[in-house]
């Protein structure tokens, strides 16, 4: 794996971000607006699914999912919602403050909302 996200469609790479955090799920989430590509056919391939991660996964439809690092709060959501997992390896939680913050959630629309906050006081916070 060459970047930190990336979406295979059998065996093609169709998206790709090296971006950091969660925004490549943003980026993602923008790339499938554009085309007319059903989410839960692709292979998604991250670094590291924390909780965040695999809420926001979830949401867009997504099916399948190799991660680099998974923690156990997300392998609860991806086992939760039925989804097809993989992983090199499992770790008990990643050091990021969106999982400490969502630890107790499963719904992925609110989830969705605490992160879109997050991103705007983020940015707020650093002038933008």
């Amino acid at each position: 794996m060459t970047h930190n996200f990336e979406v295979y469609d059998n065996p093609l790479l169709i998206f790709a971000s090296s971006g950091h955090w969660l925004h490549p799920i943003f980026e993602f989430e923008e790339f499938l607006k554009k085309r007319a590509i059903s989410p839960d056919t692709l292979e998604i391939r991250d670094k590291i699914i924390g909780r965040a991660a695999a809420l926001l996964l979830v949401r867009l439809g997504v099916k399948r999912i190799h991660a680099g690092l998974l923690s156990n709060l997300g392998k609860e959501i991806l086992e939760v919602n039925g989804i097809t997992y993989f992983y090199d390896k499992l770790i008990p939680k990643i050091g990021c403050q969106t999982e400490d913050i969502l630890r107790d959630e499963f719904d992925t629309e609110r989830a969705y909302s605490l992160i879109l906050e997050r991103i705007k006081a983020n940015k707020k916070r650093d002038g933008q």
